[in-house]
């Protein structure tokens, strides 16, 4: 099986690289700029690919021909939480988080549509509870609660265009996980988050079309 997984080089995209690696599959890890602990693994099964999902250039390196699983999981969380308040959050920073944790997803996915068509694949886009406007009680956090929700949308889109085509699509809240965005303040670790999250995507099938899932197979409510 072929695997890629966009936002690789740490978090939440290293830990499913290293699960899917300990499983036998072919991973392709997508990094940015930095690589390092991508190259620690010595892995044979390992395919390194720099691609920056915040820009229209293409990614560098060899592409698989068919790709069964794609993970949208590159994202940032721009702004410090107090430069996202009402006051104080901007125009350019709701885009750059828009743009990497929305746009980024979608760019991905058009680039490399024919490839998870061929595989008849699945699509995993990593939103968050953040963009759920049912759990949003304590408001705030405009840019990121803003292009998480948007990429719930783009991710349901993306389930119907794509289902008559054998492609099934979910979006997944990972949880609050202790990784370098939340400073290590998470409830769960990264092995927990992502044991979840591949747990549900080995059973996609029990879960309608484009829905939002958390790692612990409950339906998070839009």
């Amino acid at each position: 099986m072929n695997i890629l997984i966009t936002g690789a080089n740490r978090g939440l995209g290293l830990g499913f690289v290293k699960r899917y690696l300990s499983q036998g599959y072919d991973v392709w890890a997508c990094y940015r700029h930095e690589q390092t602990q991508l190259q620690a693994l010595y892995s044979d099964k390992l395919h390194l690919l720099q691609w920056d999902v915040g820009s229209d250039d293409a990614p560098v390196g060899d592409l698989p021909d068919n790709i069964d699983l794609l993970i949208n999981n590159a994202g940032i969380y721009g702004p410090s939480k107090g430069g996202q308040s009402l006051d104080e959050i901007t125009s350019d920073g709701m885009m750059e988080v828009f743009n990497i944790d929305c746009v980024g997803a979608l760019r991905v996915v058009q680039r490399l549509k024919s490839r998870v068509i061929a595989a008849q694949g699945i699509i995993a886009n990593i939103s968050s509870k953040m963009g759920s406007s049912g759990d949003n009680s304590s408001g705030g956090t405009y840019a990121y609660r803003a292009a998480k929700a948007a990429l719930v949308i783009v991710s349901k889109s993306m389930a119907v265009d794509l289902a008559p085509d054998g492609v099934r699509v979910i979006t997944l809240h990972p949880g609050w996980v202790q990784t370098d965005m939340t400073h290590h303040s998470g409830l769960i670790d990264v092995d927990t988050s992502v044991k979840g999250m591949t747990d549900v995507i080995a059973h996609i099938h029990d879960y309608e079309v484009g829905q939002f899932v958390a790692f612990d197979g409950q339906i998070v409510p839009y």
